[in-house]
């Protein structure tokens, strides 16, 4: 192992490429200490034989969880600056309501490195051999199939570029090694040794026994990744054009194609879906809910299904990948018509036009003009059309999805509705010719 560091490097240098900016995930552990010593070692080789430079920065990650969090920032912030490295910090808030400290921490990282990723930049982290063993087991541990199973790629998209992780076929000794050969000085996490964690139960507990009883086990286990691996590439090969058949240009799904599919294949289309979509891969029961509760659900529901940051919605015998709004219903917001009105939620904002928009009667001196939302209750009647039709009936007519329906300006004059903005005037809004009127320009 002592001949390992110019192995390490050349490897290193194959995985980067032409790559010439780059930004790694910094703990200040021994993992990335070691892969940041090895790219600045790259970096300084390249300024002595290429005019081409190495722009490489690191991130580090305030979790928020230790005591000593402070410390490892500065710790990390010290050997950016002994090294030349651009460092930068974020300050991360953990949501632990889905899946626990450990999936909200990672979560947490993996969406700052997306924040601070600057364009032509890739991402690097420093997950090691052995780290690929135990994410093997911990997806063995809850039922994975063959995507879970395939663990951790070595190279995949990742926010518009690439993420490498060019450790994954060096074992922590190796990287041991190395840091004291080459006298670097790490952080060691303290609650590394809290076996509560199902990662530090598997590292304390579990793995050296394993690899007591078969001293390659961590390799062999890396095989057996990169095999599950293959056959889901496989798979997306096969599934291709199916589910490009499938897919509507605004991102939904046929159902009806659907259910001439066997279970299996169903299930793999969906999984595919909603990878797609950037969706973290839901278990087989969840993928059965979805179908069962959603896609199958009785004709004149308005079923959804909850996956972690989005809704599973039916439309149109399509289901659709939708963001977990914030509810508007109660929200009722006075307006000067004279004045631009910004609208909550980022819906953008309103503007009095006098040509471009939805156009509608002026208000009345002694009218109150409101924006609000939610959907009117009771029949409407609207311009171009005889007779009033419930308010329901009408959006569906109209092709609105029930979703945006929720989030679509409702204007009043007292308790008279005016418009829906973009969608439709009712005649009690309508614009009479001795009237003139304005138009309402919604800025999305």
């Amino acid at each position: 192992m002592t001949n390992i560091h110019e192995p390490l490097l050349t490897m290193l240098s194959e995985y980067i490429g032409l790559h010439k900016k780059i930004l790694i995930g910094f703990s200040g552990g021994l993992d990335s200490t070691v892969l940041l010593h090895l790219l600045v070692r790259l970096r300084d080789q390249y300024q002595q034989v290429s005019r081409d430079q190495i722009a490489l920065r690191a991130i580090h990650i305030h979790h928020g969880l230790n005591s000593k969090a402070d410390f490892w920032v500065e710790h990390c912030r010290q050997i950016c600056a002994d090294w030349q490295v651009d460092f930068l910090t974020e300050k991360v808030r953990l949501d632990t309501r889905q899946n626990g400290i450990e999936a909200a921490a990672r979560d947490a990282r993996y969406q700052s490195f997306q924040r601070e990723l600057q364009q032509d930049e890739i991402l690097i982290t420093a997950q090691h051999l052995d780290d690929q063993a135990e994410t093997f087991l911990l997806a063995l541990k809850r039922g994975s199939g063959p995507a879970g199973l395939s663990s951790m790629p070595a190279c995949m998209s990742f926010a518009g570029t690439i993420l490498l992780r060019p450790l994954l076929g060096v074992s922590r000794a190796e990287l041991e090694v190395y840091a004291q050969t080459q006298e670097l000085l790490w952080i060691e996490d303290d609650s590394n040794q809290d076996d509560r964690y199902d990662r530090n139960f598997l590292r304390l507990h579990i793995m050296p026994l394993l690899n007591q009883r078969w001293l390659h086990f961590p390799q062999a286990v890396s095989r057996s990744a990169s095999l599950c691996g293959e056959q889901e590439q496989l798979l997306d090969e096969l599934l291709s054009e199916s589910l490009n058949s499938l897919v509507t240009p605004e991102g939904a799904i046929s159902i009806s194609p659907l259910e001439n599919c066997s279970e299996a294949k169903r299930n793999a289309l969906l999984r595919r879906w909603l990878s797609q979509h950037g969706v973290k891969m839901p278990s087989r029961e969840h993928i059965q809910r979805i179908w069962l509760e959603v896609a199958l659900a009785r004709k004149d529901a308005e079923p959804r299904f909850r996956l972690g940051q989005y809704d599973i919605r039916r439309y149109q015998q399509q289901l659709w990948l939708v963001p977990q709004y914030p509810p508007l219903a109660d929200i009722i917001i006075e307006w000067n018509v004279e004045q631009a009105l910004t609208l909550p939620d980022g819906l953008g904002m309103l503007i009095r036009s006098e040509e471009n928009g939805t156009k509608v009667r002026k208000p009345d001196s002694n009218e109150h003009v409101t924006v609000r939302f939610g959907v009117h209750q009771g029949n409407i009647s609207i311009v171009g059309r005889q007779h009033s039709r419930h308010s329901k009936k009408l959006w569906q007519e109209l092709k609105v999805a029930p979703w945006l329906r929720e989030r679509t300006p409702l204007l009043y004059y007292d308790e008279k509705l005016i418009a829906a903005l973009g969608v439709f005037v009712t005649k009690e809004g309508q614009s009479l010719v001795d009237d003139r009127g304005f138009s309402v320009q919604w800025k999305k």
